[in-house]
């Protein structure tokens, strides 16, 4: 059936994070559903997701504490 397959573009896929990692410092990525960011702890940084597709590029993260 299709509905197995129904895809939910506001949501990132969790098997994503099983193969991104930080472009920085190659670390493994967290996920923070309600700010719909993906969290580099290792380099501080918060990278965005949008529509459900994370964007890891440097110059769109935010600086964290």
């Amino acid at each position: 059936m299709m509905a197995d397959n129904k895809i939910n573009y506001g949501k990132l896929d969790p098997r994503l994070l099983d193969v991104l990692a930080c472009p920085i410092t190659k670390t493994a990525l967290t996920y923070d559903e309600a700010a719909q960011e993906l969290i580099s702890k290792k380099a501080k940084l918060a990278f965005p997701v949008r529509d459900g597709i994370p964007i890891m590029l440097v110059e769109e993260a935010r600086e964290i504490e």
